[in-house]
């Protein structure tokens, strides 16, 4: 498959990509050598290959997923440099 000016266009359009018109035949050249590359991959053999979600075997240790309220009101508001009744005090923004 071969990739021609005005389709290099239509990929810079939709991919947003800004391809000045005098380079325009060198991004021609590259996306043409970007898909005999992806090509040369379809010779390989993968007839008893399974598919693969990630190289590593390993699986995650998870977490018992517990409602909490955290704990730590205190801690976080003495950040703080305004608070009110257990919450932060802001200036107001909407009138």
């Amino acid at each position: 498959m071969a990739v021609d000016n005005d389709t290099v266009e239509k990929i810079a359009l939709l991919a947003k990509l800004k391809v000045n018109p005098e380079k325009l035949n060198d991004t021609k050249l590259e996306f043409n050598k970007i898909l005999n590359w992806v090509e040369e991959l379809s010779e390989v053999n993968t007839d008893n290959v399974l598919p693969l979600a990630s190289v590593n075997d390993e699986t995650l240790t998870l977490r018992q997923d517990v409602v909490s309220d955290g704990h730590i009101r205190d801690n976080i508001l003495k950040n703080a440099p305004a608070q009110e009744f257990g919450y932060f005090v802001v200036p107001k923004v909407v009138e």
